[in-house]
């Protein structure tokens, strides 16, 4: 049987480290769930304020198109629940999928209606440029208003503003 060796001691951690997240993804109390629109939420993961990303959860309940928009920075993404595709391309992610999508990609999130549940983890760095169906920047949402939308979701849910806090680093 092969030995560990022991665990590293604090004072050898790098001075000023930050805590790491360690949590469980899909979380057991709903009102973890932020929502987004009907049918939409996010569950955040991490809200990296000094990376300027987040990484989340997206979990839709209802077929319909979510939204169109633009990352000017890269996005991954794993679809863990159901599927998912854009307009714009012909492929669909499903099950065990992942998707790089590059910076300047625009494309409009549909769940077709054969979909019960979709659930897909991204990392999003930077910002979300939303566009109307003309092509005209309608909104645009980063880590700085996701951790505002948090806060009021979960005060307003009796978690208490500072719940948000365990996700910002």
């Amino acid at each position: 049987m092969t030995k560990f060796p022991p665990p590293v001691p604090p004072e050898r951690q790098p001075a000023g480290i930050i805590p790491e997240v360690v949590l469980k993804a899909e979380p057991d109390d709903e009102r973890v769930w932020v929502p987004m629109e009907p049918n939409v939420w996010f569950r955040p993961l991490l809200l990296n304020t000094v990376g300027g990303y987040w990484t989340s959860l997206l979990r839709v309940r209802a077929a319909g198109v979510v939204s169109c928009h633009r990352h000017p920075g890269p996005v991954h993404g794993y679809v863990i629940k159901g599927k998912w595709r854009y307009l714009e391309h012909d492929w669909i992610a499903t099950e065990g999928s992942y998707v790089f999508e590059p910076p300047g990609e625009t494309h409009t999130l549909v769940v077709d209606e054969d979909v019960e549940e979709m659930i897909t983890w991204f990392m999003v760095t930077g910002s979300m440029l939303y566009f109307d169906p003309q092509g005209n920047l309608v909104n645009y949402t980063d880590v700085f208003d996701r951790i505002e939308m948090c806060r009021r979701h979960y005060e307003k849910v009796g978690l208490g503003t500072d719940f948000v806090n365990q996700f910002i680093r």
